[in-house]
């Protein structure tokens, strides 16, 4: 399994987010990456290399251009890390349930 740290290092920014949000429906230059930021565009290329280092995005180079794109493969880390504690919490819920379930069926109180 690769390293986890630096991607969810990365991940733990909300522009980060934003970025790796914005890049999911294709990719883009950093203009267009900064274009919905109230910050600079050196300010987006240290976003954008903290996600490439993490692994999460890379560059294409097409003639001057740099734009970046997603690496989903990278991601599969993280989902393989997360999905162990999502089976674990999922079956914690499945047993809250069935104890909720057994004291709604129990009888109240005595009535008067």
């Amino acid at each position: 399994m690769p390293p986890l740290n630096a991607p969810f290092a990365a991940l733990a920014d909300p522009t980060r987010r934003a970025i790796l949000s914005r890049l999911a429906q294709g990719e883009a230059t950093v203009q267009d990456l900064a274009r919905p930021f109230a910050i600079s565009q050196p300010a987006i290329s240290r976003h954008l290399k903290v996600l490439e280092e993490a692994g999460l995005i890379e560059t294409r180079i097409q003639g001057t251009a740099r734009p970046r794109r997603l690496k989903p493969e990278a991601m599969a880390g993280l989902w393989h890390w997360l999905g162990q504690y999502r089976a674990l919490w999922e079956d914690q819920f499945r047993r809250l349930d069935a104890v909720l379930d057994r004291l709604d069926d129990q009888p109240e109180g005595p009535q008067e």
